[in-house]
């Protein structure tokens, strides 16, 4: 390209040997996107990222300030041998995927939709942005708020979290990064939690001066036990993924791997494993089991038939008569 005279063509020589630098540095099969090589370059088109060539290997995922609002959480049903599973990915990362009004809306439009959709088996809660699962209630968004917005939002956050709490399929939650405060709610109303080593997690609203609102306070005790959780919330302290697994608050901890997603990873692999397992008509026994471990003091005999109800509504899924005397026999044992 041959340089016009004058500062113009200083300019154009100058941006026709970054590009070349750029695209040598992609490696081969890879360009810049089409509007970076006309007349006018804006600066939100640097934070968009670079786009691959056809047939070129992906470049490292970008991220910018101006993701679109229906970006925010981003709905994955997974195809052929994983067919069953469904990936909710939380994509925030200018706010550290923490939670505004939209993205708890768009959290409980989508939790909506999975329980009740019967082709869902296990659900994988994830961070789509490296180094980060989320970081709880965005506060910048809250400070915004009148004094009587702020309590409507809190319990809007509580009843998501709840909701996906109460999804009658397994849910398991990939901690590759940040999962503080309403992030770490969050992960607690997974069944199955998952992290990287590199993972930090804690209930650090003491720090403020306020107490945690997503359920953290009931999820966290029953977790690892209630003096343990009062230590934490009372201290504020925050734990790597190692020390999460030491006290039982994750199931599984790994080495983060160079991609970011290790905890995904593996969730994936849990996942693919309960595939074969899982019978939607079954969850509704699991939801009523969760209640009766959690209510031990209060047990009645006349809870069996019913949760036998809950378990054997149909004759298609009802199975052997040893399976259904299996299962009676294994809630019976619950009361001694």
């Amino acid at each position: 390209m041959a340089a016009a005279p004058g500062a113009l063509g200083a300019w154009q020589a100058g941006r026709a040997r970054l590009v070349a630098a750029c695209c040598a540095r992609l490696g081969p099969g890879s360009r810049l996107p089409d509007s970076l090589m006309g007349r006018q370059v804006g600066p939100a088109m640097w934070a968009r990222g670079w786009a691959p060539a056809a047939g070129g290997a992906a470049p490292r995922r970008g991220y910018s300030s101006e993701v679109k609002t229906e970006d925010e959480l981003r709905v994955r049903y997974l195809e052929e041998e994983n067919r069953g599973i469904v990936v909710l990915g939380i994509n925030r990362a200018y706010a550290k995927n923490s939670f505004s009004k939209n993205l708890i809306k768009m959290l409980s439009k989508a939790v909506d939709a999975l329980k009740s959709d019967k082709k869902v088996r296990t659900i994988i809660v994830r961070s789509e942005v490296p180094g980060i699962f989320c970081a709880g209630a965005d506060l910048k968004e809250r400070v915004k708020m009148n004094s009587s917005e702020v309590g409507p939002f809190v319990s809007k956050i509580r009843a998501v979290i709840n909701e996906i709490a109460n999804l009658p399929v397994p849910t398991i939650a990939a901690i590759d990064g940040l999962a503080l405060g309403g992030g770490l709610e969050l992960a607690l109303a997974c069944d199955i939690r998952v992290a990287a080593s590199s993972a930090k997690m804690g209930l650090v609203e003491t720090k403020l001066a306020i107490i945690p609102g997503g359920g953290g306070t009931q999820r966290l005790p029953r977790a690892i036990g209630m003096s343990l959780a009062k230590e934490l919330i009372f201290s504020a302290r925050v734990l790597d993924g190692q020390e999460a697994k030491a006290v039982g608050l994750v199931s599984h901890v790994l080495e983060q791997n160079q991609e970011g997603d290790a905890a995904y990873r593996k969730a994936l692999d849990l996942a693919r494993e309960f595939l074969p397992q899982v019978c939607l008509i079954m969850f509704p026994f699991f939801l009523l089991l969760d209640h009766f471990r959690a209510n031990r003091q209060k047990q009645q005999s006349s809870l069996v038939p019913l949760m036998s109800l809950a378990c054997f509504p149909s004759r298609e899924v009802r199975g052997s008569s040893e399976t259904r005397n299996s299962v009676l026999v294994y809630i019976k044992s619950l009361q001694n």
